[in-house]
């Protein structure tokens, strides 16, 4: 059973928290509703995703194997066959579409087969195209936050799109430097690195990274935003700031971004960071 919960990747699932953040800042949280709504979402998401890394990880066995962590994955040492990760794919996807036709809605089904395919297109070929890769990516998490929104009829601001897109390409882009020093350090590599190098990387991060903290700032400082929360808002930039600070510190001073996922799980630092900037958003939505 372990194995097969490692073949799902159920640690990835917290990127999907992504569906929930429509309800969360529009201040229904709370709402039992739309809260089901959401979960249903969140469930989606998760199982279509997990349908992907089995197909991923399927494409990948060759190269997994000579990956010294990759090795390790059920696919790529011979904990679970081919034949049987294939039927769990199947599983998946027909539990997804169960869930998709009774939860949810035209607009959502949409969005998550734009999802499925364009992950499939991605495990197949094109996670071999330089930048193209990372966007796919990033794409992805902007789908979580739509499919939340449609789910519960919430909008989806543009802010929310802006900064969910960066914040995801700048967790990318540091998943590819990761790897691109690894790849140096121990010869294994995948051909998308041949369009990267760590000078270009680095630009893209500052870029990336100086994109958000703009947006952010410019985000709290906006009348809308002041007038909705509470002008204390501000502060939060202090949190936004310093995790961006340690994200940049993780990349380029311990190259520890090839997984962010781990990162973000073991950095007790940056999980501070965010629990604090949460408590922040929880007090200025929902005790003013």
């Amino acid at each position: 059973m372990l194995n097969y919960l490692k073949l799902i990747r159920i640690n990835q699932w917290i990127k999907n928290l992504f569906v929930f953040l429509p309800i969360f800042f529009s201040g229904n949280l709370l709402n039992s509703d739309y809260f089901i709504q959401s979960f249903y979402g969140f469930l989606i998401f998760s199982f279509v995703a997990s349908s992907i890394y089995i197909i991923n990880d399927y494409v990948d066995i060759e190269k997994d194997k000579k990956h010294p962590e990759k090795k390790n994955r059920p696919l790529a040492s011979g904990k679970i066959s081919k034949n049987n990760a294939l039927v769990l794919f199947f599983i998946l996807v027909i539990i997804t579409s169960i869930l998709t036709y009774f939860f949810a809605n035209k607009q959502v089904a949409i969005l998550v087969a734009i999802y499925f395919f364009m992950n499939l297109a991605y495990s197949f070929k094109l996670k071999q195209i330089a930048i193209l890769d990372v966007m796919i990516i990033a794409f992805g998490f902007l789908l979580r936050v739509f499919v939340g929104g449609y789910m519960t009829g919430l909008v989806v601001t543009d802010w929310t799109i802006l900064l969910v897109f960066d914040l995801a390409l700048i967790l990318a882009l540091g998943k590819r430097r990761g790897e691109l020093v690894n790849a140096d350090l121990e010869g294994v590599t995948r051909k998308s690195l041949d369009g990267y190098n760590l000078n270009f990387l680095n630009a893209a991060l500052s870029i990336t990274c100086t994109v958000a903290v703009m947006c952010y700032l410019m985000f709290i400082l906006s009348p809308d935003t002041q007038q909705k929360f509470h002008h204390y808002i501000i502060y939060t930039f202090v949190f936004v700031f310093a995790a961006v600070l340690r994200y940049m510190q993780q990349t380029f001073v311990y190259f520890k971004t090839e997984s962010p996922t781990k990162l973000i799980l073991k950095d007790q630092f940056l999980q501070l960071l965010i629990i604090l900037c949460g408590i922040s958003y929880v007090l200025l939505i929902y005790y003013k």
